[in-house]
């Protein structure tokens, strides 16, 4: 055989590099990645389930633990900043500091579009295994076009790894035998987190700085889109933590600062739990949703200003305000920070009462003065809790106390809403209340207590137990005057600042009999107190007046967040100094014709009198300087706005009103956006940008650039 011939049987060199190129394309292509699983929770908006992704940190925690909680059934997962707690084996999510129905909780790695929005739903947990196991095989074998069917009778189909599709169940019977996948509109189906729209929030700084109670006003809804006051906290909180990285990024970044934990408190439930009732009795059927709207909030003022009632609005206040404080520091033992209260509308009013309420001890013996109050409510006030059961013929349920471990001490502490938590019936909790009432006022009126309620204005210490300033910076003076006679009760804590957004105090003041408030009274166990407000707020009233009625001045004016006034106002303010430039030339121009006017004629009158025309001149000249005077008279004002105006103490020497600046829309109409201005707060920059800023004063931190 020739060399020619046996040339063409060997093999080529270039189809086997084309080959092995194939061969490795395909391997790459078919090389399966594990899809990475983020962590999801249910929660209803508007009727309507709506899943929601947790923050990258959370959804990390909940996978660790997920994958260490094979042999631990009890695992429990802190998410949230601490607010909620998960548990893993029965992925169900619960609320820690208040009341709200549990939201369940997925593993999630596949997801469909939903059939009402662009929202993208997850499958549940073990049919997305089954989408995973057939995706991989696809993707090893490079076969697809595989079809699955869902428990709930859903098909499925992986065209590839570009397009899968997602098709309805038949919902009706089909005479021509159709498929279920010619049925419908075909929904896209996605693998991972990441190939979904979903907007995953920032996790929250661990480190917390400072704790701020938030306390609602009337009604259960606290905002223009009737919502609770968890969600509007929950807003209020995200534009806080919003604002640090703008505002305190140099603090941030050399780990000064955390972020500031806001809860909401609510009362409103526990008082409408059996009054609404009693109500629903002798309302009329007509207009029923105006007359069950004011039921449900107008009337919460007038049930304030019920002796009943405002006793159970203050306990449930200030209990659950103690509650949540001590479950706070039992999940965060490391917490070193100060607190704060903040209060909405009549919230507002409910928290000065107590405060002005407060007993109030020296710095030195505080902790001294607070265990020795309790132990003479518990102990010398009041006997065992044995003999109290007995003396009231309520021996039988001393056992129940007995269960709880309530001693004489918490029993002095308890509250009506925990006595019912206990299972103590109606009958028997007045008994137990009306006896602790009766031993605290009993001890009130022998000088034990300094702060000792009362009807009047003054009130005078017979018997002081301790003569030191702390008397004098404890007076209450008259803004007790008027107030419900209730048995106020104390904050386990001392609060640093005391906001009040959209407040009626100083309309209750004056409805009360109070005229003035003492420049030199401040709050007896709180420094601060601000008082912000919309302008265009229907239910706020100013406080400075109060102190210092006999000088008009306006309230302080809250810089924009970005640091000026917003345009429409520099407009608004350089159109009034442009018609008052105006004005005074147009008056001068008049001045100046008159005069000349005049002066034509004088000599004519009085032709040939040297003397009397030497006294016209002067005359001239002096009526010239009034002119002048009276004209100049309409910018004083401006100039006296700048000058320090003494505000008293109620805030530590500083200014108490401060005014938000309305937005360009809400000046066209005043009155349209009047309910607007008095429920805006939770979304305000402005507002939450003050009180990071004094909250973090109070903590020697400044903001990176002063707001003028």
């Amino acid at each position: 055989m020739s060399a020619a011939e046996h040339q063409p049987t060997e093999p080529s060199p270039l189809p086997n590099l084309a080959s092995s190129s194939e061969a490795l394309e395909t391997d790459a292509a078919n090389k399966y990645e594990a899809v990475c699983p983020h962590w999801f929770y249910c929660k209803v908006v508007d009727s309507r389930e709506r899943w929601i992704p947790f923050s990258g940190q959370d959804s990390e925690k909940l996978e660790n633990a997920h994958k260490s909680s094979k042999y631990c059934d009890e695992l429990v997962v802190p998410t949230e900043g601490g607010r909620y707690d998960v548990h893993l084996k029965k992925r169900l999510r619960y609320a820690v500091y208040w009341e709200e129905d549990e939201s369940e909780v997925r593993r999630c790695t596949w997801f469909y579009k939903g059939d009402k929005d662009n929202r993208y739903i997850p499958y549940p947990e073990s049919f997305s295994e089954e989408l995973e196991d057939t995706y991989m095989i696809c993707v090893t074998l490079d076969e697809w076009k595989k079809k699955l069917e869902s428990p709930t009778r859903e098909i499925i189909i992986l065209h590839n790894p570009k397009l899968m599709v997602h098709y309805h169940p038949v919902t009706t019977t089909d005479d021509w035998g159709a498929s279920p996948t010619e049925q419908g509109r075909p929904r896209t189906v996605k693998r991972g987190v990441e190939n979904i729209s979903a907007e995953i929030p920032n996790g929250e700084p661990l480190q917390i700085d400072h704790l701020v109670f938030v306390v609602h006003g009337i009604g259960p809804a606290c905002d223009i889109r009737f919502r609770s006051i968890v969600q509007c906290v929950n807003d209020f909180r995200n534009v806080s933590l919003s604002m640090l990285p703008a505002h305190f990024k140099n603090a941030q970044e050399q780990q000064q600062i955390g972020r500031v934990e806001f809860l909401p408190v609510n009362w409103h439930s526990t008082l409408h739990t059996g009054v609404d009732v009693d109500l629903e009795r002798i309302t009329l059927p007509s207009i029923n949703r105006l007359r069950h709207f004011i039921n449900d909030t107008i009337l919460d003022v007038f049930f304030y200003n019920s002796s009943t009632y405002c006793q159970t609005i203050v306990d449930t206040v200030a209990s659950e305000m103690n509650r949540i404080y001590l479950l706070f520091l039992e999940r965060n033992p490391d917490f070193k920070g100060g607190v704060s209260i903040a209060g909405h509308s009549l919230g507002s009013l409910i928290l000065f009462d107590l405060l002005t309420n407060q007993k109030c001890t020296s710095d030195g013996e505080e902790d001294k003065n607070e265990e020795s109050q309790i132990s003479a409510t518990g102990q010398e006030g009041i006997g065992s809790v044995t003999d109290i059961l007995t003396e009231l013929e309520l021996s039988e349920y001393c056992s129940v106390f007995e269960k709880e471990n309530v001693d004489r001490q918490a029993l002095a502490l308890c509250t009506e809403k925990e006595l019912k938590d206990m299972g103590i019936p109606l009958g028997p909790r007045m008994k137990i209340l009306h006896y602790l009432r009766n031993k605290s006022n009993n001890q009130n009126s022998k000088g034990q207590t300094p702060a000792a309620a009362g009807e009047g204005g003054n009130v005078k210490q017979e018997v002081p137990v301790k003569p030191t300033n702390a008397e004098t910076s404890c007076r209450r003076l008259d803004v007790v005057t008027g107030q419900v006679s209730a048995n106020y009760p104390q904050l386990i804590y001392k609060p640093e600042i005391f906001f009040a957004f959209g407040s009626p105090i100083g309309m209750f003041l004056t409805v009360r009999g109070v005229k003035r408030i003492d420049p030199n009274y401040s709050l007896p166990t709180c420094k601060g107190f601000f008082n912000v407000f919309h302008p265009f707020d229907p239910v706020a009233y100013r406080i400075e007046p109060m102190i210092v009625p006999d000088v008009e001045f306006d309230p302080m004016l809250l810089p924009h967040h970005k640091g000026r006034k917003r345009m429409h106002l520099e407009l608004k303010e350089g159109l009034t100094r442009m018609s008052m430039d105006l004005k005074n030339n147009l008056l001068g121009s008049l001045r100046t014709a008159w005069q000349s006017f005049t002066r034509t004629s004088l000599p004519a009158v009085e032709a040939g009198a040297t003397g009397d025309t030497e006294q016209v001149l002067e005359a001239e000249a002096s009526s010239e300087k009034q002119t002048d005077g009276k004209l100049e008279e309409p910018t004083t004002p401006v100039k006296e706005e700048s000058a320090p105006v003494n505000v008293g103490m109620l805030n530590g020497g500083h200014r108490i009103d401060y005014v938000l600046q309305e937005k360009p829309i809400e000046s066209f109409n005043e009155y349209l956006f009047a309910l607007q201005g008095h429920l805006c707060y939770w979304e305000s920059e402005d507002t939450v940008l003050l009180l990071l800023k004094e909250i973090y004063q109070t903590m020697g931190i400044g903001m990176d650039q002063p707001l003028p």
